[in-house]
């Protein structure tokens, strides 16, 4: 166990203003003119700074679900692996296995997932590691003060990393309404029993009306959760973990959470997770917001997504509340419309970070600096 003051990481923050530091990019540019532009903006924003000689430097990603087509791709990682090596880091990508059936609830499926999708040593310069182990139990207790929390679990690799760069594909979410740095940090560093916590409040429920009986959500629960009552699917809110795979895949509409009272409560667990990784690692954390293919769901989904909006550009900086706050902020700057509106209405995401402030995670005020 280690502890962590709240009170300490962001101390700056009463003396100045927090830099995010913004280019705008396009994948209709291409590939290899985005990766220059990722490029740029590590070296403006100063992730050299963050890393020191022999550190063992973890780059959390989410390597996207299998068939999935709009993960952020190898190539715009490895130049974040050069600029960890030209400071003698030694940088690897990881990401934490997940609570529902998939090619990512295990360590073996997640390496070869992972590989599949081109983030292999020979692409990017770094292996893979996943962060919780074999089956999400590999974890360290950390104490906080939150307002939920005093103690939380997290996975043992992200804990125990010297430096900490968070790449995270800016979404909505069905449940948290925004995937951004905060749900990075905090749900995708949790171990399986961290994850549990957080999902713990959210109780999915099914609408006879909608139901078909098509049985697809009963194979797909992780916990058994789900049988059939008459001609109707039922969920047992006692062995329910609150992970959300119903919803998912369910075809007709029919399985629905009360997003009002259930995702306000989510949002706050992962942001103090996030608030146990971020002051575990003081002033050895950055992130890269890539507000690009921006799509209605995170890219746990297992099949194409259409994006919503145009693509925007990537974002930098070393506090995930102003991250996330900045990248709400340039959608609605740069199309006229919350990305709420256009993914799930009913959900608040500016819920994570208002508690991430009140938390001693971050700030939503910061100042932006757009980089050419």
């Amino acid at each position: 166990m280690f502890f962590v003051n709240n009170a300490g990481y962001h101390q700056f923050r009463k003396i100045g203003m927090s830099k995010v530091y913004f280019i705008p990019a396009s994948e209709d540019e291409g590939r290899e003119r985005v990766t220059a532009k990722v490029r740029t903006l590590v070296e403006k924003a100063g992730l050299e700074s963050r890393i020191g000689p022999k550190d063992l430097v973890a780059l959390k990603i989410h390597f996207g679900e299998k068939g999935n087509t709009t993960h952020i791709p190898p190539e715009y990682v490895r130049p974040v692996v050069e600029a960890v090596k030209r400071k003698g880091g030694k940088p690897f990508l990881t990401d934490s296995n997940v609570l529902y059936r998939s090619e990512r609830d295990n360590a073996v499926d997640h390496l070869v997932l992972a590989a599949s999708h081109g983030f292999t040593v020979e692409n990017i310069g770094a292996p893979v590691l996943i962060a919780d182990g074999l089956l999400g139990s590999a974890e360290k207790e950390v104490e906080i003060r939150g307002q939920l929390f005093q103690k939380i679990s997290v996975s043992a690799t992200a804990a125990e990393a010297g430096a900490v760069v968070v790449l995270t594909h800016v979404t909505g979410h069905m449940n948290s309404g925004l995937g951004g740095a905060i749900k990075n940090l905090g749900m995708g560093f949790a171990s399986r029993k961290g994850k549990l916590q957080q999902h713990s409040t959210m109780k999915p429920s099914v609408s006879p009306k909608r139901c078909t009986g098509c049985q697809v959500c009963i194979r797909w629960c992780p916990a058994d959760a789900i049988a059939m009552a008459g001609p109707v699917a039922l969920i047992d809110g006692n062995k329910c973990i609150g992970c959300g795979e119903c919803i998912t895949v369910c075809r007709f509409d029919a399985v629905k959470h009360d997003w009002r009272a259930s995702s306000m409560d989510l949002q706050k667990r992962m942001a103090e997770y996030a608030l146990g990784m971020v002051s575990g690692h003081d002033g050895k954390i950055m992130g890269l917001n890539f507000v690009l293919s921006v799509t209605k769901d995170c890219d746990c989904l297992n099949g194409t997504q259409t994006p919503v909006i145009p693509d925007i550009g990537i974002l930098c900086g070393e506090d995930p509340v102003a991250l996330d706050a900045a990248s709400l902020n340039v959608i609605e700057a740069k199309t006229g419309k919350k990305l709420m509106d256009l993914s799930y209405p009913e959900i608040d995401p500016w819920i994570q970070i208002r508690h991430g402030e009140a938390i001693g995670l971050g700030s939503s005020t910061y100042s932006l600096v757009e980089v050419s």
